[in-house]
């Protein structure tokens, strides 16, 4: 089993690395939120282990933008802030577990290969059904009562960002990653202009919509 260790000290992330893998893991390691971010793409760990507390950008972000990208590799949050509104802003951006410092290596060892175990045997769905909505992944297309819509590929992306967290807040910096990683210059209504051409796709006329803006803060799909 490959773990990528996301760790900012060196004298850590040493330790760990040897003692995982007496423990029998292949281990990975990046230093820092951008090298953590290709590692996690590129290298294809099985299970990640990620820090919060990263220079770059810290592990919260890291796992926002992964998760923006729709990469289900299942994450372990680790951090000296244990308090309660410490996890729940770790699982809030995708983490699959959380675990406090300091932690016993076995205990480490142990969650990561439980956390592999039920990725595997629990595979990603091929589609998603919102209401009269067909998401279906394999074809990147959507369907609304059997018909295709014709969208563009970046409003087919906000909608499955949308739906795959439906009736929670997405925050608007979680839509710019997943939508705008490859622009070298985002504008500032963006994220509005994309959301507002996915409403014409879903919505229907004179009805509320199905996205629900919370100002400055993100949108949620409702139904």
């Amino acid at each position: 089993m490959k773990v990528l260790l996301v760790e900012d000290s060196p004298g850590l992330r040493d330790s760990l690395v040897r003692g995982l893998s007496r423990l029998g893991l292949v281990v990975e390691q990046a230093h820092d939120g951008p090298s953590g971010l290709w590692a996690a793409t590129e290298l294809q760990p099985d299970v990640i282990a990620l820090d919060v507390m990263l220079p770059g950008f810290d592990g919260l972000e890291l796992l926002r933008r992964l998760r923006a990208q729709q990469l289900r590799t299942p994450v372990l949050m680790f951090s000296a802030l244990a308090e309660v509104e410490d996890k729940l802003q770790g699982f809030e951006a995708g983490a699959d577990d959380y675990l406090p410092k300091p932690f016993d290596l076995r205990e480490l060892a142990a969650r990561l290969r439980a956390l592999a175990a039920r990725h595997v045997a629990a595979p990603a769905a091929a589609s998603i059904e919102v209401g009269d909505l067909r998401i279906d992944h394999a074809r990147n297309e959507v369907r609304r009562k059997g018909q295709v819509l014709p969208m563009r590929r970046r409003e087919r992306l906000l909608l499955e960002l949308l739906s795959s967290q439906r009736g929670c807040l997405v925050k608007r910096t979680t839509i710019e990653a997943k939508l705008y990683a490859d622009a070298t210059e985002l504008q500032s209504n963006s994220v509005e202009a994309a959301v507002s051409q996915l409403r014409r796709w879903i919505d229907e006329p004179g009805q509320p919509s199905r996205i629900v803006t919370q100002r400055g803060e993100g949108y949620k799909l409702e139904r």
